[in-house]
């Protein structure tokens, strides 16, 4: 066994001294990236010097490291797709991506990986592309610390900034994606991590899930998107630790939820969005130890959601803290803190004495008639509200926290 774990050790030696680097540039061996290429064996490194090189489609076919230096700029003249990794475990890295061609039927992108395992994609800047980076049916690659503009005005015209599609264990770090349709947009995709993305101004998601199970999205930062983020149709998310800012819109929150189960939400910042979470057919989610500040609506629960725990949570400086359109409650609510909560607490137990039923009347009324938020903050709003805490008779009576907290959580 020792004998043969040996002999692959130095396989790997010999294969990495065989191993050659091929320079591509005016004053180089090769003045073209693709002659290199079609020179290159698997394992080499080519090395494109600074300039700005205009060859149409360039396809990496061989597992090789394309490197540049100083971002080399590769041109797709808004004619055609950059460059296609057709290759596992290929490396590219430091370039300047930009005008691919546009369409709606073959997707041309910046960079797009077909059927792949291995890949990195690194550190590279992406502009005006109609998708910037896209991954189908790709295995444990990775995207890391790219930056990804593109300047669409309309989402029909424009693609994503990384869009993954049938693809398992990838990983999504540190890149910065604006301008785009959704900044990051992941369909059919398992076991994989978000990680440390900013995603802003583009036309509809920051982030888009569609039957995506398994997957965690971590860190990253949301804020000014048409219509914030939205996770559809899975299973078993984990979502910690993102900031989901400035989502302004009739149609936009800062995290829409629709037919998702099994998932967590947890110490993640609502800031200054129409509605911090939207949930609709969620069952058995965790929504814990995040922070509602400043929003149109905390959380908004449509009655078609059940077994839903949201506990431990701060509701600060929100209009509505939460809403729902029914009258039956089959979530729980437990230990939040509500800033408009102002009961007592005798024992001193840090916890009210009183329950608190964070649906106001109000929140009912602009949920069945939203006109009807003309009238907000006027005194006979405030007395409606006072009427319905002393004697309730439209807001359902299982609504309620009966621990809630008297001061805010430190998050």
């Amino acid at each position: 066994m020792k004998k043969k774990f040996y002999t692959l050790v130095l396989l790997g030696y010999a294969f990495i001294a065989n191993a050659a680097t091929l320079h591509v540039g005016k004053a180089q061996a090769f003045l073209l990236i693709k002659q290199a290429i079609q020179a290159a064996k698997a394992g080499d490194t080519v090395i494109v010097h600074e300039g700005h090189y205009k060859e149409g489609n360039i396809i990496v076919d061989k597992r090789i490291t394309l490197m540049g230096v100083n971002y080399p700029i590769l041109d797709g003249e808004k004619k055609y797709e950059v460059l296609s990794v057709k290759a596992n475990f290929a490396i590219i890295k430091g370039f300047q991506i930009q005008a691919s061609g546009y369409g709606s039927l073959d997707d041309p992108c910046g960079i797009k990986v077909y059927d792949s395992r291995g890949v990195e994609i690194l550190e590279n800047i992406l502009d005006d592309n109609f998708f910037g980076i896209y991954i189908q049916y790709g295995k444990e690659c990775i995207v890391k610390n790219n930056r990804i503009k593109a300047y669409g005005v309309e989402e029909q015209q424009i693609g994503n900034g990384i869009h993954c599609w049938k693809s398992d264990s990838l990983l999504i770090i540190g890149n910065k994606i604006e301008g785009h349709r959704d900044g990051i947009y992941f369909e059919f995709v398992t076991n994989s991590v978000i990680w440390r993305n900013r995603s802003f101004d583009n036309i509809r998601y920051g982030l888009h899930f569609m039957f995506s199970n398994n997957d965690a999205y971590i860190t990253n930062y949301f804020k000014n998107n048409g219509a914030g983020v939205a996770v559809m149709f899975t299973k078993n998310v984990k979502m910690y630790n993102n900031h989901f800012e400035e989502n302004w819109g009739d149609a936009a929150y800062g995290l829409m939820l629709k037919e998702i189960s099994d998932s967590y939400i947890i110490g993640n910042h609502f800031l200054k969005n129409t509605s911090g979470i939207y949930m609709e057919g969620t069952s058995r989610i965790l929504a814990e130890k995040n922070i509602f500040e400043a929003n149109g609506w905390g959380m908004k629960i449509q009655a078609s959601c059940l077994d839903n725990e949201i506990r431990a949570n701060n509701f600060i400086g929100n209009t509505f803290d939460v809403s729902t359109n029914g009258n039956t409650v089959l979530n729980t609510f437990n230990g939040n803190y509500w800033d408009k909560y102002n009961g007592y607490d005798l024992d001193r137990d840090k916890t009210g004495d009183v329950p608190y039923h964070p649906l106001s009347v109000f929140s009912v009324i602009v949920e069945q008639t939203p006109p009807a938020m003309l009238l907000f903050r006027s005194f006979m709003v405030d007395l409606l509200d006072k009427s319905e805490k002393i004697s309730p008779s439209l807001t359902p009576d299982n609504f309620v926290d009966n621990q809630p907290l008297m001061h805010s959580l430190s998050l």
